[in-house]
């Protein structure tokens, strides 16, 4: 093979871009994040005004959980589903479809005034629907039922959408706050699954020290209590808030422990490795933090919904979509010094926003701040993998 032929085999295609979910979504939502933080800022400090389809505070809440992390998890679900089952999963002209509904949704969101709310639900509520056929298709023709607990989750996330859409359309303002809550614990509780699966692997790999082998008490406890939790949340009976506060701490203890048993201190030289660590310590403080909220004064449920999102959920994103694309395009797992600062910059992004309030009284400054910090992160993934996502294997 001559150099144009190299050249020509490396160079980016549509075909490429669309060969796997990770590379649109996971290139598509970090860029959405990015956009999105930036107006969410710039609303607080009075730059912009937001007329926006259910209003600012709707908006946000939403599209952080609907339109960036639920669309890396379809990316991520949807890639691995391939690799678990052998079957392809959804490629080319149908993920091409994916990727224009998603966008769609994005937009109309910003155009109330010109589309009737019903579309915008209906739009917003297919991305997911296609994902969950798309997945359930795949474990089900193989009969890979280890792996089926993955379509439950994303028939919840549906409903937890369908919920928030609901609020909006009827004017019920407290279901926009339950529905929200339970998609970030929905979210939360994959984490859970994943981080248990993958960390211990990834540490070991990464380090070249000997896997931690999971202890199955603690294995099922730390799972049935996130789940305990995420259906306390649904508030389907009366439950006295002592209990319900002592089923997130009892999770937060268990997956802390969980945590500890990975050995952090052996990957302080690998940052794609010590920084899932980190998230998923946030993950066990925002269960904790979530539980003390609901019988103390001293903790908000915004610090422990932003420990599960900013810290969990932003971190282990950057993290492992920076080590999935390296990955699943052939090349080695390692960052560089830009992208480790990347790893770090959102770090403090979820330390300010969680912690902030307790140093500084000035909401607007702590958002101010953290945006900026993700939008610092999420742009270096940007900017290093386009030419990654966009061309073939190496």
């Amino acid at each position: 093979m001559n150099n144009s032929d190299k050249n020509q085999n490396n160079s980016p295609s549509v075909d490429v871009f669309f060969e796997l979910a990770f590379r649109p979504f996971f290139l598509c939502a970090s860029i959405f994040s990015i956009a999105a933080l930036v107006g969410w800022a710039a609303f607080w400090n009075g730059s912009v005004s937001l007329n926006v389809y259910g209003g600012v505070m709707w908006w946000h809440m939403h599209e952080m959980l609907f339109g960036f992390a639920a669309t890396v998890v379809v990316g991520f679900l949807l890639t691995a589903v391939q690799n678990w089952t052998g079957v392809r999963s959804i490629n080319g002209g149908w993920l091409m479809l994916m990727l224009v509904v998603w966008l769609i949704a994005r937009i109309v969101m910003f155009l109330p005034d010109l589309f009737n709310q019903w579309f915008i639900a209906a739009i917003d509520l297919l991305f997911l629907i296609i994902a969950l056929v798309s997945l359930a298709s795949n474990v089900i023709s193989v009969k890979l039922w280890r792996n089926f607990l993955f379509v439950p989750i994303l028939f919840f996330m549906i409903l937890a959408n369908g919920v928030m859409h609901y609020s909006v359309l009827f004017q019920k303002p407290l279901l926009m706050m339950q529905a929200s809550t339970t998609m970030v614990l929905l979210i939360t509780l994959i984490m859970c699954i994943m981080g248990g699966r993958v960390f211990p692997m990834f540490t070991a790999n990464g380090t070249q020290t000997p896997k931690t082998e999971p202890i199955l008490w603690l294995e099922n406890l730390s799972i049935s209590s996130a789940i305990l939790a995420v259906a306390l949340n649904f508030q389907l009976f009366p439950v006295p808030p002592q209990v319900v506060a002592g089923v997130f701490i009892l999770s937060g203890l268990a997956n802390a422990y969980r945590a500890i048993r990975w050995k952090v201190w052996v990957a302080y030289k690998t940052p794609l490795v010590w920084t899932l660590h980190v998230s998923y310590w946030a993950v066990a403080l925002g269960l904790i933090l979530f539980g003390m909220s609901l019988v103390s004064p001293t903790v908000t449920q915004s610090q422990a919904v932003h420990s599960l999102t900013v810290g969990g959920m932003g971190v282990m994103i950057l993290s492992m979509i920076s080590r999935v694309s390296l990955g699943h395009t052939g090349r080695v797992i390692v960052i560089g010094k830009v992208m480790t600062a990347a790893l770090v910059a959102i770090i403090f992004a979820f330390l300010v926003r969680v912690f902030g309030g307790y140093f500084v009284d000035n909401i607007i400054s702590i958002i101010t701040l953290s945006s900026v910090l993700w939008v610092f992160a999420y742009s270096c993934f940007v900017v290093l993998y386009l030419p990654i996502l966009i061309k073939p294997r190496d």
